[in-house]
């Protein structure tokens, strides 16, 4: 386990925009963190950090999912909150996305076993400590094998 502390939400910007570079088609990104915690803030930065422009990036609160087409893959942008059951998943292409795309999931929990083990999970959190800025956060990075490699590259960047 990793973790990174996120002074700002320019750093957590900065932090996805250094994940999407290393992300790979396959890849299952799970985002937890109770409300504001900055989930979709950095799901915006890492599909605007991989799309190259300013894309316009709606929370898929209401949606349960977006998705977004680039030149070598496709971003699925899911989120969970409003599951009633995990296997509502099913319904939302899951399985493609899963297989053949880049998977960003806020709210992980609420697919339940349709989350894969092999995925990337970033737990979110308000630092809350004095002196801190409102917006500071810490990332708690948890990787299986198949990140080990990529995530070195992050540290040294």
């Amino acid at each position: 386990m990793t973790v990174i502390e996120l002074h700002d939400e320019a750093a957590t910007a900065a932090f996805a925009t250094r994940l999407a570079r290393l992300a790979r088609r396959g890849d299952v990104i799970a985002l937890k963190g109770e409300l504001g915690a900055g989930k979709t803030s950095f799901a915006r930065a890492f599909i605007r950090a991989r799309a190259g422009r300013q894309e316009e990036v709606p929370s898929p609160t209401f949606t349960l999912v977006q998705t977004y087409e680039m030149p070598e893959l496709t971003i699925w942008h899911f989120d969970g909150f409003r599951l009633r059951d995990p296997e509502e998943g099913w319904e939302l292409g899951i399985e493609d996305a899963f297989r053949d795309g880049v998977s960003l999931v806020e709210w992980p929990e609420r697919f339940g076993p349709l989350i894969p083990m092999r995925r990337l999970q970033i737990t979110l959190e308000h630092v809350g400590s004095p002196g801190a800025a409102p917006e500071a956060r810490r990332a708690i990075i948890d990787a299986g094998p198949q990140w080990a490699d990529r995530l070195a590259m992050l540290a040294e960047a």
